[in-house]
């Protein structure tokens, strides 16, 4: 079941590029028993046990009914695994989302939402077909802490609300520090039974996960809230008091109003949604080869993504996105290949029918407390400490995501935080730039004891982000009317402004009545030299 060697991503070996080939057909490929449909069928069980209260929290945190979030993850989930790169992957709404969507919402409502999560399914389908997958997987890792954490505290502070039983005369505010300021006015409000409620529902998932950590921690302990709050008569708001009964079936599907004005408005948040879902599922599918050995298509991904955020906005769902936890539930759970995503998005759907009436009594509070977990458990402390220390540049790469992230926009906080990352990595690389005096000539080298002669040993990478540094030196000796020899053996990599340095320096020597000489150059390296005109100013180039 390893995928390494015949579906991994090849671009960087010089391979050829790996095909867009959803990875249920390599799976089906590779032959597929009673065995594996049935441990396939366990797996997506258990994914289902999970999804369930996970699917209508979600949903009901970013500002819309429960019923879409399951709706989301029966026809999303089916299909990214029916059509994505990931053996493992599971998609549906996801926690990362809440803020974005519940913004989107309150600016363009739930038609605004459906379209713009149409678009975005758009937009990722032409990241996939571009094959941009790889390079979006190319995010520092103090970003993605910073971002995860910043998610962790924005969904746990949404919680609060729910948790505690408030009543907000004028709506809850999306900013973080409005949010906060708005709850702490409305204090008198609380309700001691909603806040015994969400406690209890903590409390048992903390205890289960502790001493019991192979039950469905968030399913028994929002079925045994639920049942004690009903048989109870405790006054605490459900989801039946609020949203009204579930309904027992899918929606018809329905194509939204996609006129230009509708589109125009839409469209920022289609990439936003966008952006934040091709990091997240390909982080999921990141997370689910490091579990199972394999290597997922990220081209593909993107592909399957587009097509199911497509499908879940034509049934009125909302944002699909690979789902961390879920995911890693499915590999621990035994799955086979992407047929237990199929099983687990079937399942909830054989629920939905049955069991619609009975979700309906689940408190608010409950799943406020769930909710209040998974976001606890996104706060990446021993990450975020590790990070802190590591480095000034991590540590600054770190902080500005996370509070761009937590207090601005999550988008900003990801272009931000990858941005600094760049610069960070930039001026690193350019401090390893060196250049030392002395060369290793060959023994039998006449002009190894010429005085006359200068040498000097180039070490790192030669591009625009040291050529400010190199450059002053460079041009302090090019002063000298002698010889210079340059020892580009340790030279790993040189760009257009770097090649454009050396070929300054030896036109300058040129004009003073001296000459630059080029050892060891790479052949890729002394390609670079020749495109800047290396012959017309008399610069011999060796090869190493």
């Amino acid at each position: 079941m390893n995928d390494t060697t015949q579906t991994g991503e090849s671009r960087a070996s010089g391979m050829p590029r790996v095909p867009l080939r959803p990875k249920i057909l390599t799976a089906l490929a590779e032959g597929y028993d009673a065995k594996a449909l049935r441990a396939d069928l366990v797996a997506g069980l258990t994914v289902a046990i999970v999804a369930l209260p996970l699917s209508m929290a979600i949903a009901i945190a970013s500002g819309v009914g429960p019923e879409r979030g399951l709706v989301t993850s029966i026809v999303g989930g089916a299909l990214v695994s029916a059509f994505g790169g990931s053996r493992f992957q599971i998609g549906g709404p996801a926690g990362a989302f809440i803020v974005l969507v519940a913004a989107c919402v309150m600016q363009s409502g739930v038609e605004g939402l459906i379209l713009a999560t149409m678009l975005s399914g758009m937009l990722m389908m032409v990241f996939g077909f571009l094959r941009l997958g790889s390079y979006i997987r190319f995010m520092p890792y103090p970003v993605t802490v910073g971002f995860t954490t910043g998610i962790g505290v924005i969904i746990l502070a949404s919680q609060f609300k729910d948790m505690f039983g408030l009543s907000l005369p004028g709506g809850e505010p999306g900013p973080i520090l409005p949010k906060i300021a708005a709850l702490w006015d409305a204090r008198g409000t609380a309700s001691p039974m909603a806040i015994a409620v969400a406690i209890a529902t903590m409390g048992t998932i903390i205890a289960l996960k502790r001493f019991a950590p192979r039950l469905p921690a968030l399913l028994i302990a929002v079925a045994v809230v639920t049942l004690v709050t009903a048989l109870a008569g405790l006054p605490v708001e459900t989801i039946a008091s609020k949203f009204g009964e579930l309904p027992r079936f899918l929606p018809a599907p329905a194509i939204p109003d996609m006129s230009w004005d509708k589109v125009s408005a839409a469209l920022p948040w289609a990439l936003s949604f966008t952006l934040l879902g091709a990091i997240e599922s390909l982080l999921s599918a990141m997370v689910a080869d490091g579990m199972s050995g394999g290597q997922h298509r990220s081209d593909m991904e993107l592909v399957g993504q587009g097509i199911a955020n497509i499908g879940s906005a034509l049934f009125g769902g909302i944002c699909v996105t690979g789902t961390i936890a879920r995911t890693a539930t499915n590999v621990r759970a035994g799955a086979r290949s992407p047929i237990a995503g199929i099983a687990h998005s079937g399942i909830l759907l054989a629920t939905m029918m049955v069991a619609a009436p009975l979700a309906g009594s689940i408190p608010l509070a409950a799943l406020a407390g769930l909710l209040g977990i998974v976001a606890w458990n996104m706060i990446e402390r021993h990450e975020f400490a590790a990070l802190t220390r590591a480095s000034r540049g991590d540590a600054m790469v770190l902080w500005v995501t996370f509070l761009v992230v937590t207090f601005r926009d999550l988008a900003e906080g990801i272009v931000l935080g990858f941005a600094l990352g760049g610069l960070v990595f930039i001026r690193h690389m350019a401090e390893l730039a060196q250049l030392r005096e002395g060369s290793a000539p060959a023994a039998d080298n006449p002009e190894a004891q010429d005085p006359d002669v200068l040498r000097y040993r180039l070490h790192g990478m030669v591009f625009f982000g040291s050529v400010a540094r190199l450059g002053t030196i460079l041009a302090r000796i090019a002063r000298w009317p002698r010889m210079v020899e340059i020892d580009m053996g340790e030279v790993s990599f040189i760009d257009s402004t770097g090649a454009k340095m050396i070929a300054t320096l030896a036109q300058q020597l040129q004009r003073r009545g001296g000459a630059l000489k080029i050892v060891n150059a790479r052949p890729e390296i002394a390609q670079s030299l020749h495109a800047f005109g290396m012959d017309q100013a008399g610069v011999e180039v060796s090869l190493k």
